[in-house]
């Protein structure tokens, strides 16, 4: 006898009761870990798998204060060297190791949330756009690129593929450049004029030739990987880990190196964007007494550059903002005592009601003379990160777990992305001050691009005054080599 319509119903609500009771058992008996854990217990998919590119030195210490967090777990190592990587070997024994990160990328991740990326200047933008084409959250060293071109696409890209970014200039987090800003806003130095930022870089050797003769190779190094981008140079001593930063090739120089720490600051609270010029004179090293140095390939020992930024609010008209490295400094302020320090690395705002300085990161904030710092009673109105500079670390943790676009980073790449171009603007006109042409007498050579003010273009990211200086805007990488744009 055929079933009735009435008792198939009553089989299929039946069956439907059971299935759905099942499903409700096995999700109530599916506890989540954090509930069982107590409270601060972190799941494993609430914690941060972080890869390491580039896991000696700096790179050492910025993964460390991921883990030191307690809310990310250094999951994968990369380094070209092995001696260089040893260290992070030793303390981060689970995590597994490459040597390139084309192959680690390629097979984990899958296993991988964020990457940090702590490598030469010159390698920055391929290996971070390869993370972020993966959908990688990124934590990058200063300065973020080696080339203006690259700088922009970083920010694009950014955008793009909605990650959380972080530029490893921890002063952006810091409490200094907070109170510099609420110091400015409360009008205590009126509108700013002028900025100066100096610093006593640098501390690797500068204007020099490429040292003879080639070395050979340390067996723990892997020369290709660590050229990267690089055309293909041979290896000469104590270039690596440390010495490259003087060399255009792979380096940016005392900008690159300390530009992101001490130009931040006025670049931020001042609301910079892209300079609307820019021009130079730099150092040169004695040969003999017939004879100044000429090594283009190398940055040069010292160096002044001077930048004219459009007016802003905060600001009385356009901006002269002067960058001065290799020991050279502004004149001391009348405001300063005797002796009091003006610092080897700093900043220092003249505006129409008086001036404020900072030492590097921006850090040490005083308002001139210093006897007003004490007694300024300006409010707090801008919200301080935890731990200040150190916190910069714990910010890009909490913000990836948190997910794009949910907290506001100290340097993302919006932010770092024009920060890098503004000072690999004022390099583009250091290296274009050391082009030259043969003279049409044969007689020596001409320097078209000195006691030039280069007219910068940042819509169409060039200077229309000086064609030459626009080919070190982007470089031709290595063939093997693609930044994937």
């Amino acid at each position: 006898m055929k079933p009735s319509k009435h008792t198939k119903n009553q089989e299929n609500s039946r069956r439907n009761f059971i299935k759905h009771a099942a499903v409700a058992a096995a999700g109530f008996m599916i506890v989540p870990r954090h509930v069982l854990g107590g409270k601060g217990y972190l799941a494993p998919s609430d914690r941060l798998q972080v890869a390491g590119i580039g896991v000696g030195g700096k790179g050492q210490s910025d993964i460390a204060s991921f883990a030191k967090t307690g809310k990310a777990d250094i999951a994968f190592l990369c380094d070209v060297d092995d001696r260089r990587a040893a260290n992070s070997i030793r303390n981060f024994p689970r995590a597994k190791y490459y040597k390139d990160y084309r192959e680690m990328l390629d097979k984990e991740h899958r296993h991988i949330d964020a990457v940090s990326v702590s490598t030469p200047d010159h390698n920055h933008a391929v290996q971070t756009m390869a993370a972020m084409q993966l959908g990688k959250h990124v934590y990058v060293q200063k300065p973020l690129t080696h080339d203006i071109y690259e700088a922009r696409k970083l920010t694009e890209a950014a955008q793009r593929y909605k990650v959380v970014t972080q530029m490893g200039n921890q002063g952006a987090s810091g409490d200094g450049v907070r109170q510099l800003q609420e110091w400015l806003d409360d009008g205590q130095i009126g509108k700013v004029e002028t900025v100066y930022c100096w610093t006593d870089r640098p501390l690797w050797p500068q204007g020099i030739s490429w040292p003879e003769p080639a070395a050979q190779i340390p067996k723990e190094l892997d020369w290709n990987l660590w050229l990267g981008t690089a055309r293909d140079l041979r290896y000469v001593e104590k270039l690596v880990p440390f010495n490259w930063r003087g060399w255009w090739e792979f380096g940016t120089g005392a900008l690159g190196d300390m530009g992101c720490h001490l130009v931040e600051p006025p670049f931020r609270i001042l609301d910079l964007q892209y300079p609307k010029d820019v021009q130079c004179s730099v150092g040169s090293v004695y040969v003999d007494e017939f004879k100044r140095g000429y090594f283009p390939e190398s940055c040069p020992p010292s160096s002044h550059v001077v930048m004219t930024y459009a007016k802003t609010k905060k600001t009385k008209g356009d901006l002269t903002l002067h960058w001065m490295d290799g020991g050279i400094k502004p004149e001391r302020p009348a405001e300063l005592e005797a002796n009091e320090r003006f610092g080897d690395n700093g900043v220092l705002f003249i505006g129409t009601r008086g001036k404020m300085i900072c030492d590097v990161y921006g850090s040490n904030p005083r308002l001139l003379p210093t006897s007003r710092t004490a007694q300024a009673r300006t409010k707090k109105t801008i919200e301080r990160v935890p731990g200040g500079a150190e916190g910069h670390y714990g910010q890009w943790v909490e913000g990836c777990l948190a997910g794009y676009g949910k907290m506001k980073m100290s340097s993302p790449f919006e932010i770092a992305g024009p920060l890098t171009e503004t000072l690999l603007i004022a390099n583009l006109a250091i290296r274009g001050f050391d082009i030259r042409e043969a003279r049409a007498d044969g007689k020596g050579y001409s320097y078209p691009g000195r006691d030039l003010k280069m007219i910068w273009d940042s819509q169409n990211i060039r200077v229309t005054n000086f064609e030459a200086a626009n080919q070190y805007i982007k470089r031709e990488y290595r063939q093997g080599w693609t930044l994937g744009v």
